[in-house]
């Protein structure tokens, strides 16, 4: 292994991601209008390191309005590029796709920044979608995700609060 990642793993952003690593517990919350809250669920996950610690696996159960929601994320970074990068797919957000987003060159937090398409017989639309995670504490962790419109105007879309139930992901 690189000393560069060797290094990063100790002290840099792969060190902020091994923070992550646990099981979670928690609420799930998801607006389509950012006047409506239109559902507040229980959510589970679990993150856990892969490929020697390169990446972090997400992966969670919840629901929406009753109906269950699958998904997984793999969050890592790009030393070569200084960004931070995720690959996401659920059963309710993605429908068929995969979204890869990825941060800033040379960011600090972890958010990336992703884009989907809204598609009906009738149009295509790009929109955005910007995810920040945020480590409150050792046992506390935000996940907030951001829908973007075509003409950029930016509103929350979900917000997950976890709380560390274990901090092995085993």
């Amino acid at each position: 292994m690189s000393e560069k990642l060797e290094t990063s793993k100790t002290s840099g952003a792969h060190y902020q991601l091994s923070r992550l690593v646990g099981e979670w517990e928690g609420t799930a919350k998801v607006w389509f209008d950012p006047s409506k809250l239109e559902d507040e669920s229980p959510v589970s996950g679990t993150m856990k390191p892969i490929l020697d610690g390169r990446f972090i696996l997400h992966e969670y159960k919840g629901s929406f309005k009753g109906e269950p929601i699958t998904g997984m994320a793999i969050f890592g970074y790009h030393l070569e590029l200084g960004k931070f990068q995720c690959a996401w797919v659920d059963s309710f957000h993605n429908g068929s796709a995969i979204m890869f987003s990825e941060g800033q060159r040379g960011g600090k937090d972890l958010s990336v920044l992703g884009g989907y398409a809204y598609v009906t017989p009738e149009m295509e639309q790009h929109w955005g979608w910007r995810t920040n995670i945020e480590v409150i504490s050792e046992e506390e962790v935000v996940i907030t995700a951001y829908n973007i419109t075509p003409e950029g105007q930016e509103s929350k879309a979900t917000e997950t609060t976890y709380k560390r139930v274990n901090k092995s992901a085993e």
